[in-house]
């Protein structure tokens, strides 16, 4: 039989032996790293259609539309509309075959300032982009006058395409 003390102690070591099993030693290292983008000046343009009404012969017609913009933020920009298809700025022209309507697109509704792309008797319209998120909206101010328009004009569907660009 084994003695008293003998049985502690063996009984010891199994309580000390047991109170280590599981408990590994782990040790944990950390690194860090940047992680980064480059934000590039950026513009998208897009426009919306601009129907000036029904024409009588007699009447003038007005309608605005818009020009939506969105920049990066900080990014400085110009928008020229083009001469769609007539020779000049001084009287943009729709046509239905080979009859057409004398018109034109302006900055505002004063009628005042013929948007183009800044060249004689031209202007842009300019801004700065807010980002992204924030879109612009640019009025595109269109009007036919009358007494513009007096020789024989047929009845019909009368277009013209114009392009909206972006310069920044």
């Amino acid at each position: 039989m084994l003695s008293k003390t003998l049985k502690l102690a063996i009984a010891g070591t199994m309580l000390v032996a047991a109170g280590t099993v599981g408990t590994a030693q782990a040790a944990t290292k950390t690194a860090s790293f940047n992680v980064t983008a480059t934000v590039a000046n950026n513009c998208v343009i897009s426009a919306n259609p601009l129907a000036l009404g029904t024409f009588d012969g007699t009447n003038d017609l007005a309608a605005t539309s818009t020009v939506v913009v969105r920049c990066t933020n900080g990014t400085a920009y110009n928008v020229d509309l083009s001469k769609g298809a007539s020779p000049d700025y001084s009287a943009r022209t729709m046509s239905n075959g080979t009859t057409q309507l004398v018109y034109n697109l302006y900055t505002d509704t004063t009628y005042a300032n013929i948007w183009g792309d800044g060249s004689t008797g031209t202007v842009r319209v300019g801004g700065t982009g807010t980002g992204f998120a924030a879109a612009t909206n640019l009025t595109v101010a269109g009007r036919l006058q009358a007494s513009l328009n007096t020789g024989p004009v047929g009845a019909g569907n009368y277009t013209d395409t114009i392009v909206a660009s972006i310069v920044y």
